[in-house]
């Protein structure tokens, strides 16, 4: 399956969204083909495999409608991360970037209904709380920018929405612009 989008996988920063992602198959072999081209561009310098590995796994997105899938998703896709991470960095490993990558898995893989776009409780059924995924984009070198959008209207286009919350500069299609933040990469955990 991965194959009939390699050259997507290929691209650190090319985004994939799994709807239903379960304990994270699909998303553990994208992220390591993802990291396998970090390692081979920036693997000689532990700062810059840091910066782009950390890009590889902001760019993986997945909604389950049970937690414990969602937890095991993120974990799995942690301890895949992690593992390269150490194995690249050795010395160099940096406990704020291993938190900011845990961050970005709590806002990217997330507990929800992907045909509705609600978040669920942890009965399984939907909530009003609209799913919100984060985009995540390095600015100004070691600063990255994070804008929180509704699944809702990035789906949907959701005009009756749109006009509820507070839009971006962003062009028609790119979705509801709910939050920005911009941050040092390894401080993302700050800003939850």
């Amino acid at each position: 399956m991965c194959d009939l989008v390699k050259q997507e996988t290929e691209r650190i920063d090319s985004r994939f969204l799994e709807p239903a992602c379960g304990t994270g198959n699909f998303l553990t072999e994208i992220l390591a083909r993802k990291l396998s081209v970090v390692k081979s561009e920036y693997g000689r310098s532990p700062l810059e495999y840091e910066k782009y590995s950390l890009l590889a796994i902001s760019s993986l997105y997945g909604v389950d409608i049970m937690a414990d899938n969602v937890e095991t998703c993120r974990e799995r896709l942690y301890k895949q991360w992690d593992k390269q991470y150490r194995a690249v960095c050795k010395k160099e490993c940096n406990d704020d970037t291993r938190k900011s990558v845990r961050f970005i898995l709590s806002r990217n893989i997330v507990c929800g209904n992907a045909l509705t776009l609600k978040c669920v409780d942890e009965n399984c059924n939907d909530t009003e709380q609209d799913i919100v995924f984060s985009e995540w984009a390095f600015v100004f070198g070691s600063n990255i920018q994070r804008s929180d959008y509704s699944f809702d209207e990035l789906v949907n286009g959701n005009k009756e929405k749109a006009s509820q919350l507070t839009l971006s500069d962003s062009t028609e299609g790119e979705g509801t612009f709910l939050r920005k933040y911009i941050c040092n990469y390894r401080r993302l955990w700050e800003n939850g």
